[in-house]
């Protein structure tokens, strides 16, 4: 099925409109159903709500469901509820679990409640036994759609059970293989499960070297193991090892997604990233906390920089550079933090060490502060013809460009240590904090060396 591009998608759906706005429902489900579809969902994504109402009206609740899962996670919420509440419990009972789990976990205990009580039985329970696990757990991100066979089956009895099983499931690329008390024990791929004899037990052809994650453990984490091992789905165990759920691929390609855009809203020192639709009050909501914090902390540089009044009073040109120099601190700082939040979201810290780190951006913040303090010497001198002044800003660059390259390393690091999330040392917070280092450093040294100044 090719994959359209928005032109084809428009010109397509011109193509169709009339058939729906015309009641041609026969014509309107032929031309929709023959797409992808993800193609479905954008074209779905553009429609008012009037012609989403006569989508839900035209298609069953397992077709809307195949669109609602490609839907961007940030507006399903809106087409959920805007159904008919038994309808749209029909479509959450159509979808994959794990996909309704993290619909229901945004919506009211009370509409979840309604949602639940009107659906299937053992659809509703299902999804009850996934809603209990924490958020951004491997219990949280599971699916319990899954093919499972037992070590005593045969081969056959194994292909029988699995082409049973297959519709439902939602991958079938690995087999997972239970014991008699439906302990995890084993995993067969497809391809071994087809090639092997129909007589053989399944114990003798299963690979009992399984890499299980346990239920409570952390989605970040997870993601890093299934990219580390290049596996297509990974199953979850209890404490006793009993197999509860597996994660697959496309489940860990929306975490990474999800967790990308969380690193990247802390880095901007936003709380949760701004959504398109978010009005004015909310976003200001989201951003307000971070820079009520950062603005007691420019406060404070505010501060620092009054208790050198006097040298400034002496040397008024001293203020020309305080930009320059603050600036320096602060983008150097923030491309140390970069650094090290990349490197232990990959997993590279744990590898190198951190004091290897450490040392490799402490050499690097000496030898671009090195530089760029004598080329700002250099353009000083020529430029207000005082060596002095030019070794001055030149000597805090360099000073403040190795303090600064150390901070921005060492905060993520630090917050590492204790467990808390390395994005918050997010790059207006290290900005501000080296801003503090660059005036302490600055208006130390202009005020230990002022006699050369005058």
């Amino acid at each position: 099925m090719e994959h359209l591009d928005q032109l084809e998608r428009e010109q397509l759906w011109e193509k169709i409109q009339g058939a729906l706005l015309n009641e041609q429902i026969d014509e309107f489900r032929a031309e929709f159903l023959e797409m992808h579809p993800y193609d479905q969902a954008k074209i779905f994504e553009e429609q008012p709500e009037e012609t989403r109402f006569l989508i839900y009206t035209y298609l069953s609740s397992e077709e809307i469901a195949d669109v609602i899962e490609q839907v961007d996670e940030e507006i399903v919420l809106q087409y959920i509820t805007e159904m008919n509440p038994a309808f749209a419990a029909q479509v959450l009972a159509e979808m994959s679990v794990d996909d309704a789990v993290d619909i229901l976990n945004e919506l009211d205990k009370n509409k979840v409640a309604s949602f639940l009580t009107t659906m299937e039985q053992d659809a509703a329970e299902e999804i009850k036994t996934l809603l209990h696990y924490e958020e951004k757990t491997a219990g949280s991100i599971m699916t319990t759609e899954f093919v499972v066979i037992h070590t005593e089956q045969t081969v056959k009895e194994a292909m029988r059970h699995l082409r049973k099983e297959a519709p439902e499931a939602e991958t079938i690329y690995y087999i997972y293989v239970v014991d008699k008390f439906e302990h995890l024990v084993g995993v067969i791929s497809l391809r071994d499960l087809i090639i092997a004899e129909g007589d053989w037990l399944i114990s003798d052809v299963m690979s009992d070297r399984i890499v299980s994650v346990q239920v409570g453990e952390n989605q970040e984490d997870i993601a890093q193991m299934m990219r580390d091992y290049d596996f297509l789905a990974l199953p979850v165990v209890d404490f006793q090892d009993h197999l509860l759920g597996i994660i697959t691929v496309d489940d860990i390609m929306d975490v990474m997604d999800q967790e990308a855009s969380d690193d990247y809203s802390k880095l901007a020192g936003v709380s949760d990233m701004d959504r398109a639709d978010d009005n004015a009050f909310v976003s200001a909501k989201k951003r307000l906390p971070w820079l009520i914090i950062l603005l007691f902390l420019g406060l404070f540089t505010a501060s620092i920089i009054g208790r050198f009044e006097a040298t400034l009073d002496k040397v008024a040109i001293l203020a020309i550079f305080i930009p320059l120099i603050a600036g320096m601190a602060g983008n150097t700082g923030t491309q140390a933090l970069a650094v090290a939040v990349r490197g232990i979201a990959t997993g590279e810290i744990e590898k190198q060490g951190k004091w290897k780190i450490l040392m490799r951006e402490a050499a690097t913040g000496l030898i671009t502060g090195m530089s760029c303090g004598f080329v700002i010497t250099v353009v000083i001198y020529f430029w207000q013809g005082d060596i002095f002044l030019g070794m001055l800003v030149g000597i805090s660059i360099m000073t403040t460009l190795i303090a600064a390259t150390i901070a921005g390393a060492l905060v993520p690091l630090v917050m590492h240590r204790f467990n808390v999330d390395p994005a918050v040392a997010s790059g207006p917070f290290i900005t501000t904090i080296n801003d503090i280092i660059s005036v302490l450093i600055y208006f130390g040294l202009a005020t230990a060396f002022m006699n050369l100044l005058l």
